[in-house]
């Protein structure tokens, strides 16, 4: 994942890290569970009919981490900003943003199908950050204000569309998925290969210009005391907002509560807010806690947080190495469980060796992320050290 700003002198904000760090090991809690867990994608914790508590709650506390991350790569863009001219920061953002795509494209997508040929290539997070700053560095040389109205209007105006008809086929269907409405969409480029787009670029660029604007809170000359304020009073504000919204079912979110089978499953209904697009319920909740916890976490300094800005130091290392990790835990899984080789490639799944029956329940997947984030940590620091005592230009593409 992104990791934009080195203020100068090598003085890192320490909040921003401890959020990142918390953001990249629950964000490896899903991807553990989408390779591990028995049935893996298709076993769908938001399923009200099926659903459990504590699956549940294993994917919706990963709903915290893509938001979180792009609102905290807009601020890095910003802090970015003021180590470079305006001309400089727009170039930075514009390759930043391309190599970020070519990573998505060629490194991620072989971690997560593991077919060398490529039939299915999967944009993700990273894709969209990539072209979110790419749209970003065209806009820097416009008033921080001009920015922060269309972050804005995209925030809390993209769930509009929900009232509208969409195209249902041909190049206007795939334009509006890839661009507004992309949930699990399947692109066929030609009979034997697929783009899978699992996020719509407008709606989280609008999530990444409103964490640049936010970003001139945390330049050196701005007051901790207001930051903190800031920081609270827009964080609990959107919490309120979202509860507002989401207890009358109101507009922002293109699923409804509804009353289930029993009260648990009701509250988790109400919880069950819609991330394929990000819906304005859906970043209310998220980005409004991760501002609590900003603002919270700046003067705090203990073992526990020292690990966490291991981790938030080197988020794109760490993203990249996680999934190569687990992925190399299916395999040796696969064949500790029996399958054959002629189980790699299954037509239920576009990700090889992971066949019908593979994997483990729930408390195995947790032991499997609990394994992969303890390994990582070693690597991590390293990298982290390196970070600190070298200036190498490629270090800010890392």
């Amino acid at each position: 994942m992104a990791n934009l700003y080195e203020p100068s002198g090598k003085q890192r904000i320490e909040s921003i890290d401890i959020l990142r760090g918390v953001i990249m090991l629950i964000m490896a809690l899903d991807h553990t569970r989408d390779f591990f867990h028995i049935g893996g994608p298709t076993n769908d914790p938001t399923n009200m009919a099926t659903t459990t508590p504590i699956l549940f709650f294993t994917r919706w506390i990963t709903h915290f981490c893509a938001p979180n991350f792009v609102f905290l790569s807009g601020i890095s863009a910003y802090l970015a900003g003021t180590r470079r001219t305006k001309s400089e920061l727009s170039g930075f953002l514009i390759k930043r943003g391309l190599w970020l795509v070519l990573v998505e494209v060629v490194l991620l997508t072989f971690a997560f199908t593991f077919n060398p040929l490529y039939n299915f290539v999967i944009l993700q997070v990273l894709w969209v950050i990539g072209l979110s700053m790419i749209i970003l560095g065209l806009l820097t040389r416009a008033p921080l204000w001009v920015i922060g109205a269309i972050g804005a209007v995209i925030f809390f105006g993209h769930d509009i569309l929900d009232y509208f008809a969409v195209p249902k086929s041909g190049a206007a269907m795939v334009l509006d998925r890839m661009l507004f409405t992309a949930k699990g969409t399947v692109i066929p480029i030609n009979q034997s290969h697929f783009i899978f787009d699992l996020y719509a670029l407008i709606p989280w660029t609008g999530v990444m210009l409103l964490g640049y604007v936010f970003g001139q809170i945390y330049t050196k000359a701005f007051d901790p005391a207001r930051r903190k304020k800031i920081l609270l009073f827009a964080g609990l504000g959107a919490l309120g907002v979202f509860l507002v919204l989401r207890a009358f079912n109101l507009y922002g979110d293109p699923e409804p509560w509804a009353t289930q089978r029993n009260g648990v499953i009701t509250f988790l209904s109400f919880l069950n807010i819609n991330k394929y697009p990000p819906s304005l319920m859906y970043s209310l909740i998220t980005i409004g806690t991760g501002l609590v916890v900003l603002a919270l976490t700046e003067k705090i300094k203990t073992r526990v947080t020292n690990i966490f800005i291991i981790y938030g130091n080197v988020p794109f290392l760490y993203y990249i190495m996680h999934f190569y990790l687990l992925r190399i835990l299916t395999v040796v899984l696969f064949f500790v469980q029996g399958f054959h080789t002629n189980q790699i490639v299954s037509n239920q799944n576009p990700f090889l060796f992971i066949p019908p029956g593979f994997g483990f329940n729930l408390f195995g997947v947790y032991l499997v992320w609990i394994f992969v984030i303890i390994v990582l940590y070693f690597p991590c620091r390293w990298f982290s050290k390196y970070k600190k005592t070298h200036k190498q230009w490629w270090l800010s593409y890392l």
